[in-house]
């Protein structure tokens, strides 16, 4: 797309890369060629530099009209499906020289087209006037062959129509304005680019282990390769390459599609002196712990191996690879950024992709088995961790892990930091089952009293219990992870490793047994009850518990005999009370009777019984009063009692 070849090309994880191309240029001008959704991106970024004696004068570029737009005055528009017939239409009043397919030819002013629906190649007809006469001739339009265009702005209106129809929609082109004479000049900018990848390979083998056995430090081969692909339009010849890690920010912004803001309309008015505007003055003021030994190879159990005639053959290890493919990049911080330099010439031919070998480290490491259940239930997996001491970041990637030159699982590398820990999981143990069981419970744990509530500190327990089931011929280590929460581990041993999220325990599992192991958690709670609802079942379960002493214990009983007197005497109140209510109940029956009684005969004296009804009733409500009275008068005796002995007790 341009002879302005790329000399350095970085490639970043969010899919941008950044291009650098230089070469010499004669001339007052060079031009480049890119897509359209590039854009953006090159507007936001171009920077272009004369290393020689020259000047750079400006940049154009096309402007971005669709093809609609750029055809709108354009004489000759065609359709995709009937492009001659449109021609014809178009070309009305043009010169033209028509050729018949008897090798005729007719020179004249194009008239029209004269279109029949049905059948319209054989039935169409083209009227033409001949040059020179009034004579307008008809050709069937199934018998012209060939059309030459006699008027310069016609041909050149159907040249734009087809230009603009090439690639024009896919592809801008910017025109580098310099000086004139020769030029050194560099171009660079940022443009949207395929993510680059990396995979890792984690190479253990006996000899490793043998060295490792002298030196109390095992050891594995990691290397990794950068995956990238060349998606331009043009060969990568021996140019230099970086591939970077980290996240830089990143965005698209809109600088290639010309935006006219609408403006308000504002209409003429009159206009009067206005009062002056005034302002008030202003002034302006101023190491986690180590773990127990290595756990046995969790592969082994996997993978039956017929090893005496196969390791003769396989003839592989971390020293041959090591020797055979060695990193061909160096690293390099950049702040947050981390960068891969490639330090040889990369060539990749336009639509391929390559790998490039930029990590080669031998790693002391360490293999575990890691049970969690959120993440694999029933069984732990096959772990190995290693600190980054390669004096590089090591991007996120799959891992593919290698053992005596066999395939033994894959795993995923997280985002490494230099200097920091990374645990990859590579395999399942199957040899080995593990059941979680969850019991809860609540423990009360303190009692205070305060303002007539009895305040209540209880535990929320949950107990995990680990059943690790070993169904191998082998003792298995197992690191346990339990994720933490709100609640405080107790009564639990020490953990082997911390993570941010959990504590990982260590754990014995013996072959052919069934090993328990139980994590103990508490969460501690407040609730309140009011005293007046405790009940002497209750009282005598916080004594027998110790969580009252025997002058609160006696004080509360007290308490709770008072509240039960109280509840005798209401009780007898609302019983007076009652009586209170039928005698009123009685008077008013009685009080209706008379209404309807004379004085004389045997009315009168039915009325006098009625009356001394009413008399006795009477002298019943005033003893009812008294003893209500009384009653009442108890009540708020016993309560002041009550509320001394609360205070009391909260002091």
């Amino acid at each position: 797309m341009t002879h302005l070849p790329i000399a350095h090309m970085t490639l970043y994880k969010h899919g941008v890369g950044y291009f650098r191309r230089r070469g010499p240029v004669e001339g007052e001008a060079i031009k480049l060629t890119f897509r359209r959704e590039e854009m953006d991106d090159l507007l936001k970024s171009l920077t272009v530099l004369d290393h020689g004696a020259g000047q750079v004068r400006g940049v154009d570029y096309d402007t971005p009209q669709s093809q609609a737009e750029r055809l709108a005055g354009n004489s000759v528009v065609l359709d995709d499906t009937r492009s001659l017939r449109d021609l014809l239409v178009a070309l009305r009043g043009r010169s033209v020289q028509l050729l018949g397919s008897d090798g005729s030819t007719e020179i004249g002013i194009l008239v029209g087209l004269d279109e029949v629906e049905e059948k319209p190649l054989e039935q169409s007809l083209v009227t033409i006037l001949r040059e020179g006469t009034d004579m307008v001739a008809a050709l069937p339009l199934n018998r012209i062959v060939g059309l030459e265009l006699r008027d310069e702005v016609a041909a050149a209106d159907l040249r734009f129509f087809l230009q603009t129809a090439v690639g024009q929609e896919t592809h801008r082109s910017i025109n580098i304005r310099l000086s004139p004479g020769s030029h050194d000049l560099e171009v660079s900018y940022i443009a949207p680019a395929p993510t680059w990848r990396v995979s890792y390979r984690l190479v253990m083998d006996e000899e490793a282990k043998a060295k490792a056995k002298a030196e109390a430090k095992p050891k594995a081969l990691l290397q990794g390769w950068g995956i990238f692909d060349n998606r331009l339009e043009e060969d990568l010849t021996d140019i230099s390459l970086s591939l970077t890690a980290g996240m830089p920010i990143s965005f698209v912004y809109d600088l290639y599609t010309p935006h006219t803001p609408t403006r308000p309309i504002v209409k003429d008015e009159d206009r009067v002196a206005a009062a002056p505007v005034m302002f008030d003055a202003a002034s302006l003021k101023d190491e986690v712990p180590s773990a127990a030994p290595p756990a046995p190879a969790a592969a082994a159990p996997m993978m039956m191996r017929k090893r005496a005639s196969v390791e003769a053959e396989r003839a592989f290890s971390t020293a041959t690879m090591a020797a055979s493919v060695q990193s061909a990049a160096t690293g390099q911080a950049m702040g947050e950024l981390f960068q891969y330099n490639v330090s040889v010439p990369v060539t990749v031919g336009r639509g391929q992709s390559a790998m490039v070998p930029i990590v080669s480290s031998n790693l002391g490491c360490k293999k575990d088995l890691i049970y969690n259940g959120s993440k694999m239930p029933t069984h732990p997996v096959a772990t190995l961790r290693f600190k980054n001491e390669t004096g590089l970041t090591l991007e996120r990637g799959p891992v593919t892990v290698l053992e005596n030159g066999e395939y033994v699982g894959e795993a995923v590398l997280p985002f490494t930091a230099d200097g920091a820990e990374a645990v990859i999981s590579y395999a399942v143990e199957l040899g080995l089952r593990i059941k979680e069981e969850i019991k809860t419970e609540s423990q009360l744990q303190s009692l205070r009293i305060k303002e007539g509530y009895l305040l209540q500190n209880l535990y929320d327990i949950r107990r995990t219990t680990y059943h690790l089931d070993n169904r191998t011929t082998q003792a298995k280590t197992i690191l346990i992870e339990h994720s933490l929460s709100d609640y405080v581990i107790f009564d639990t041993p020490d953990p082997a490793e911390k993570t941010l999220d959990t504590h990982r325990y260590q754990v014995e599992a013996l072959p052919g047994k069934i090993t328990d192991f139980l994590v103990q958690e508490r969460y501690l709670r407040s609730r309140r009850e009011e005293l007046r609802n405790l009940s002497y079942q209750g009282l005598q379960r916080y004594f027998a518990d110790k969580l009252l002493d025997q002058k609160a214990y006696d004080s509360l009983r007290a308490l709770l005999d008072a509240w039960a007197e109280i509840s005798r005497l209401e009780k007898a109140s609302a019983d007076q009370e009652q009586q209170r209510s039928k005698i009123y109940k009685a008077q008013e029956q009685a009080q209706k009777n008379m209404t309807v009684l004379s004085n004389a005969g045997e009315e009168g004296k039915l009325r006098g019984r009625y009356v001394k009804q009413l008399t006795e009733s009477e002298e019943q409500l005033a003893q009812i009063d008294q003893t209500v009275a009384r009653l009442q008068a108890e009540i708020n005796q016993k309560q002041a009692n009550i509320e001394r002995m609360i205070a009391g007790l909260a002091a």
